[in-house]
């Protein structure tokens, strides 16, 4: 065990980093952000920010000297960083499951091997493959194998001339396609793993996405008790077979003749279990400063039907504005009873930009999603 009092470290300065220094301090530790923005969210809450680039030697040796473990708030820091750093303190998680989700050929692979069902995909290395590709693929969606997120770097296809258009315009870099399945539902499964193997996995949550960036998170999810079963097994078992140590979410499709297939892992707390700051015993937050100190994992069981609103920096635009115009009615939000406002700290609200969440809690499903409904109106969010 790390005792309270000492410091902890994690590689990434966004929102989730700052989230998980509040809840790390709130069970007495130290922080130390190592992140290159000086403006960054979670440098602002730490109580120590190190403004250097994830492959400063020098930073990331001070890193190492000064903290007792570290982890990383974004799957995109180099796995080459990680290792550095485990050489000197624990990791969680390790380079070698971040490396595996910093690549989505080889993510599919992982996937397959471990024997979990995906929707059909091929890697396109160049031309030719999208050339000679089996037109039993399309339509389907083009992704670039690395870097992508929140909808960035993939283009929906639905013939062979698309998927060459789409290949090169991403700069004709390693991509895959899947193929287009028939959706009924997104969920994603949350799961903290210690070292010692133990395991804690919340409720399923229930995803809905505008323009591939999230919109709400729904939990308990509206599936029946054999689905959330397998995916429940789904994602332990992955973590098993990674051997991961952290928090862990694991993406995945329903279709609408109930087969359940795996998209993708996130190698730490995810925009779909922020509601676990209000809704469960355990956050994502708390679960992953107890896993990175070598403390008893928390209780994740849900005390609150929740639903989650993503607040994009459109809220703070007019339609037809090209630069924020207006602020957002927070007094209004805060009106809605059992709606808890969550801000990230960050200076400047962009189109598409994660700035915050609310957390709409209620007796029932039902109940939260009325005033989730509400919350998006007051901000005029579409769907409201």
């Amino acid at each position: 065990m790390i005792a309270p009092g000492s410091w902890l470290g994690v590689l990434g300065g966004g929102q989730l980093g700052r989230m998980f220094t509040h809840a790390a301090q709130s069970l007495g530790y130290k922080v130390l952000v190592l992140d290159p923005d000086l403006a960054s969210p979670a440098g602002a809450a730490a109580d120590l920010h190190l403004a250097a680039g994830y492959e400063d030697a020098d930073a990331l040796d001070r890193v190492a000297s000064e903290c007792s473990a570290v982890t990383t708030e974004f799957e995109n820091v180099p796995a080459s960083s990680l290792e550095r750093l485990a050489q000197r303190i624990p990791t969680r998680p390790s380079a070698a499951s971040v490396r595996v989700a910093q690549d989505r050929s080889l993510e599919k692979k992982s996937f397959t091997d471990i024997g979990l069902a995906v929707a059909p995909f091929r890697i396109l290395r160049s031309a030719a493959d999208c050339d000679g590709l089996d037109a039993a693929m399309l339509p389907g969606i083009v992704k670039t194998a690395r870097m992508g997120y929140d909808g960035k770097g993939q283009l929906s296809v639905r013939t062979a001339a698309d998927v060459r258009r789409a290949f090169d315009a991403l700069g004709g870099q390693l991509c895959v396609i899947e193929q287009r399945v028939d959706l009924a539902m997104e969920i994603s499964a949350l799961i903290g793993r210690s070292a010692s193997g133990d395991v804690r996995v919340w409720p399923l949550a229930e995803n809905q996405h505008r323009d591939g960036i999230l919109d709400l998170s729904i939990v308990p999810a509206r599936v029946d008790d054999d689905v959330a079963t397998r995916a429940r097994d789904a994602a332990v078992r992955l973590a098993e077979r990674l051997d991961y140590v952290g928090v862990l979410c694991v993406e995945m499709f329903i279709t609408r003749t109930g087969e359940l297939l795996i998209n993708e892992m996130a190698p730490r707390p995810h925009n779909s279990g922020h509601w676990s700051i209000d809704g469960a015993y355990c956050s994502q937050f708390e679960q992953q400063c107890r896993v990175l100190a070598g403390l008893p994992l928390g209780e994740p069981g849900q005390h609150t039907p929740a639903v989650m609103v993503n607040v994009l920096g459109d809220v703070w635009f007019d339609d037809s504005m090209t630069a924020p115009s207006r602020t957002p009615g927070w007094d209004a939000v805060l009106a809605v009873p059992r709606a808890k406002l969550h801000l990230y700290g960050k200076a400047e609200p962009r189109r598409a930009r994660k700035m915050g969440h609310v957390t709409c809690l209620g007796d029932t499903i039902d109940d939260a999603l009325a005033s989730a409904v509400r919350v998006k109106k007051i901000l005029g969010i579409p769907g409201g």
